[in-house]
């Protein structure tokens, strides 16, 4: 026998081990899509940028600075939960993601005050102008994407409470823990346009 034909079965096995999990390849899948949508958003923004006729402008926005620093930093807390759970500590997995949830739903609730501001206050609806249109659209869309992110961390951590999840639910976490980093990394470009460069 060949040394070829005793190492044809190492080298499918070792293709094989290097593929990504189902769960891992169509979130990567998701991602390209949900990137291609946002992409759209943010030019359309971009585009419509100083472009209104009338009523209120970018200039009307405060950037939200300390709930932006919560939602990047729930990216940590949730890598820190991971890390726990592969090492075997169920109780700082716990504590961490449970973390990462609250920064998580202290940034949406504060985007919620943040409209609530917008509309009543200074006047600026969806139907208000062009501004007012692109903003709620591209903003709306990342919190959508938010309120999807933390309502798949509450469903862990009603199975974390109920003993369900161990070391063994790694690769199915790590699923969830690539979306929520997108999520936080689209922020970045989102918060960069509309309350840095488009002001």
């Amino acid at each position: 026998m060949t040394d070829s034909a005793l190492t044809a079965p190492q080298v499918r096995s070792t293709r094989v081990a290097s593929l990504p999990s189902p769960g891992r390849a169509g979130m990567f899948g998701l991602i390209a899509a949900e990137s291609a949508v946002f992409v759209i958003f943010i030019v359309a923004y971009a585009f419509y940028l100083g472009k209104s006729a009338s009523g209120p402008t970018p200039r009307i926005l405060t950037p939200p600075l300390f709930l932006s620093v919560c939602l990047l930093s729930s990216s940590a807390t949730l890598e820190l939960a991971m890390h726990s759970l592969k090492a075997g500590a169920p109780r700082a997995f716990r504590a961490w993601w449970l973390l990462t949830l609250v920064l998580g739903l202290t940034f949406l609730v504060g985007t919620g005050f943040e409209w609530r501001h917008l509309i009543v206050e200074e006047g600026l609806t969806i139907s208000s102008n062009l501004f007012g249109t692109t903003f709620y659209s591209l903003v709306g869309l990342h919190a959508v994407h938010v309120t999807i992110g933390l309502l798949l961390m509450l469903a862990v951590a009603v199975f974390d409470a109920k003993k369900q999840i161990t070391r063994a639910r790694v690769p199915e976490l790590s699923v969830i823990s690539l979306y929520w980093h997108f999520v936080d990394s689209v922020w970045v470009v989102v918060f960069t346009l509309v309350y840095v460069v488009g002001r």
